[in-house]
């Protein structure tokens, strides 16, 4: 005679099969009707690349990869057959059988991007087999809910910069967010204007940071970071191509503005020289694109160890989002303190109509802070009919 309770412990039974039966991609695109542009290329259109992976007994874990759509989708299909049948909960492991097949062509880039996705689609299902979200299977939280800062003011169709900026940098505050981040990069007067501008709007209280996108050479760079060091900046970010590191010392050595970088590079071994060399004060590794929540976690002890904090790049939908709230659960404080300066969710408040809807339950600031999500896993539920109404393609 069955007692009560034997179909759900046979249910957890079966799902302890963790060897992975299927690897899916999902690519997302849509045309947007609020057309920006950074220092380096228009948007008209946003995307994404979606990873979903299906162990034996059912977990299924979902990833997002930084980076074009098509090609990260490429470099998933390629690396599917190293994967299939192997156990899901391995994460470390796959990670390395990942990076060593294509240590040779991809250290950086496309490749890791593609294994970051897939690295937290396997974080995800970890969390759904020992249903834990992903920060208690790290360590445990040092924190539960996190301030984030507002990314937006890019450059429109509009003559009128400095109106339009003011206007959405004021917004953002009326918004409850208590930091916001200014894009750079249109030419060095323009940006001193436009910096001196949207202080002006926001007064003193609000942090400002700025993101050059790496349009500066670095005399330009000096330039601008001189004219504006007054108006109390928190970083400037990216200000020369994440490949001069040289030129970010100079930077680094020319002004007291907090230097910021990393978005563009990949894995522990790109972040180790940013460290050793001590270019930049933040380091902004990104999970779906340095190599994923395995990686991270490596580069976020490693920045520990030399000092260095760490405010992650975010740009993507809510399973970015939600893979970056997990990592910034376990950011160590530095320098650690009764006063610690505790680290910032990114969030992108530009037109993206995938961003939210892949989830059946936003991940939206209030007041400017937002909570971590404490179920298993990631703590996100995906919307189907989301993954239907934005596809391109399959595989």
């Amino acid at each position: 005679m069955k007692e009560a309770g034997d179909g759900a412990a046979s249910q957890q039974e079966g799902n302890r099969d963790t060897r992975i039966r299927e690897i899916k991609v999902h690519i997302l695109e849509t045309p947007i009707a609020g057309v920006f542009a950074y220092s380096q290329a228009w948007y008209t259109k946003r995307s994404a690349m979606i990873v979903e992976i299906v162990t034996e007994g059912g977990l299924v874990g979902w990833g997002e990869a930084f980076g074009p759509a098509r090609i990260t989708a490429a470099v998933v299909a390629h690396l599917r057959p190293l994967l299939l049948g192997q156990d899901a909960i391995a994460c470390d492991a796959l990670w390395e059988r990942m990076y060593n097949s294509l240590r040779d062509h991809g250290q950086r880039g496309v490749v890791v991007e593609a294994i970051s996705a897939i690295d937290i689609a396997l974080w995800d299902i970890r969390g759904h087999y020992f249903q834990a979200p992903i920060h208690a299977l790290l360590g445990g939280p040092l924190r539960t809910a996190v301030s984030a800062y507002a990314t937006g003011l890019y450059r429109r169709r509009d003559d009128d910069h400095a109106r339009y900026l003011c206007e959405e940098a004021v917004g953002y505050v009326e918004r409850g967010f208590r930091a916001i981040k200014l894009k750079t990069g249109f030419g060095v007067d323009h940006d001193i204007r436009m910096t001196q501008a949207v202080r002006q709007a926001i007064g003193p209280d609000v942090r400002l940071m700025v993101d050059a996108n790496h349009a500066y050479d670095v005399a330009d760079a000096i330039r601008y970071g001189r004219a504006v060091q007054a108006l109390d900046i928190a970083w400037l970010e990216e200000p020369v191509v994440p490949e001069d590191i040289d030129g970010y010392l100079e930077v680094k050595r020319a002004l007291p503005i907090p230097i910021a970088g990393g978005e563009a590079s990949f894995g522990r071994y790109g972040f180790r020289d940013l460290l050793l060399r001590r270019c930049v004060d933040i380091l902004q590794p990104d999970v779906a694109a340095a190599g994923g929540i395995s990686e991270c976690k490596k580069i976020f002890d490693m920045a520990s160890a030399f000092g260095v904090r760490c405010n992650p790049h975010v740009w993507g939908t809510g399973i970015t989002i939600a893979a970056s709230l997990q990592l910034l659960a376990v950011v160590p404080e530095v320098p650690p303190g009764l006063f610690p300066v505790a680290p910032l969710l990114e969030f992108d408040c530009t037109d993206h109509p995938i961003r939210q809807a892949v989830l059946t339950r936003p991940l939206e600031p209030k007041d400017g802070r937002i909570a971590i999500p404490d179920l298993p896993g990631l703590g996100i539920e995906i919307d189907r009919g989301a993954l239907q109404r934005f596809a391109v393609t399959a595989a």
